[in-house]
């Protein structure tokens, strides 16, 4: 009876333990899904990109809207809020075609 006192919680934690391995695998193999800024919605963007919340978002369709389609990601930054370490977060999902 002893032993089973003991044996219960190391396998507990063990299986615990194997399992957050499994969880973690499994999401770092997802990739993450690529979002052209030249056609999509500030929904869409706000909810692709990372730091980007709606009202960042509706500055992209804002500038996109005034200025013409981006050519380059970098245009991003003239975007009030938009820093290079937000573009540097968000480049491998950005496409602009």
């Amino acid at each position: 009876m002893k032993t089973l006192k003991y044996l219960a919680p190391a396998l507990f934690t063990l299986l615990l333990a194997m399992s957050t391995g499994i969880f973690q695998s499994a999401l770092a193999a997802e990739p993450a899904a690529q979002i052209n800024i030249n056609t999509a919605s500030a929904e869409e963007i706000a909810a692709a990109l990372n730091g980007i919340g709606l009202a960042k978002a509706q500055a992209i369709v804002a500038w996109r809207d005034q200025h013409g389609k981006f050519t380059d990601a970098s245009q991003l930054t003239e975007i009030k809020g938009i820093g290079e370490s937000t573009l540097a977060k968000n480049s491998a999902l950005i496409v602009l075609q």
